[in-house]
């Protein structure tokens, strides 16, 4: 298991997905799985998508997008961006978000 988390500093790792017709809720059932039996465990906000706005060939485009959320110690990067670009393929989008932000767990 990559991610066995501790006390101490940890990273927050978040995923964008959007939330399309390519992502049904099959597909983001399989990728908790998956993050889940590498790290130990994920969170994903289903129920509550996210949505923006943002500017794109001159129109307004909106976006609707499910967060999925792991804990992870030490943070392989090699593999976060395969696993992004394996992501992007699978749901047949041009970019999926993955960001990392440093955490202190009290």
């Amino acid at each position: 298991m990559r991610g066995v988390v501790g006390r101490g500093m940890s990273y927050l790792i978040e995923i964008l997905l959007p939330r399309t017709g390519e992502s049904s809720r099959a597909n983001f059932d399989v990728i908790r799985s998956e993050l889940t039996e590498n790290f130990g465990g994920a969170t994903m906000h289903v129920n509550a998508p996210a949505e923006g706005l943002w500017e794109g060939d001159g129109s307004i485009e909106e976006d609707r997008i499910v967060v999925v959320e792991v804990m992870i110690d030490e943070l392989d990067r090699a593999w976060w961006t395969s696993y992004r670009k394996d992501l992007e393929v699978r749901l047949h989008q041009e970019e999926i978000v993955i960001r990392a932000t440093r955490i202190e767990r009290l």
